[in-house]
């Protein structure tokens, strides 16, 4: 391993812990040439299937891409970093325990989806207008009936109160 500071291939490892549910293990280096100290994470290299888009292209699958999705959708809403990070890794798993050798990218966006109502609903909304490409107000109200009726007695009242609020806020502009 070469040192990031000083490039020297010297270093040794003063600390190792696993990390991300056990999947990836961290560890602390020492560079033996400057003495900094720096961070590695090894994981197992997994084959993942490809990805199969809507307009029928293949690419390799990317989990910085589905991250930055799920983030971006997540801006400006109480959805910690950590529950962002679990439901990509959950997704990721599906994808490796399904032994596929190519998926759909409609799988994965309903999968997000699924998991992302649970978490919430208006991260959710946001996922799903860029995801199902929503052009008027009734995909909205569609979508929003939803989440409603698949919402279970265990999901917090706030979020279908907000579900419900948001509704009627889009049949009242009509």
């Amino acid at each position: 391993m070469q040192c990031p500071f000083c490039a020297d291939d010297g270093n040794r490892v003063i600390d190792s812990r696993l990390a991300r549910d056990g999947s990836e293990i961290r560890r602390r280096r020492e560079c033996d040439e400057c003495g900094r100290r720096f961070t590695t994470r090894e994981r197992i290299e997994e084959t993942l299937p490809r990805i199969i888009k809507h307009d029928e292209r293949r690419e390799e699958y990317d989990r910085n891409k589905l991250l930055r999705g799920v983030e971006h959708a997540c801006v400006k809403r109480p959805v910690s970093t950590e529950a962002v990070e679990r439901l990509v890794d959950r997704v990721e798993r599906g994808l490796h325990e399904s032994g596929e050798r190519e998926v759909t990218s409609d799988l994965i966006g309903r999968q997000v989806l699924e998991e992302l109502s649970a978490i919430d609903p208006l991260a959710a909304v946001r996922f799903a207008s860029v995801f199902r490409n929503f052009s008027s107000p009734s995909d909205y109200e569609a979508f929003f009936a939803e989440i409603s009726e698949g919402s279970s007695p265990g999901d917090p009242p706030e979020a279908e109160g907000a579900a419900e609020g948001m509704v009627r806020s889009l049949r009242a502009r009509r």
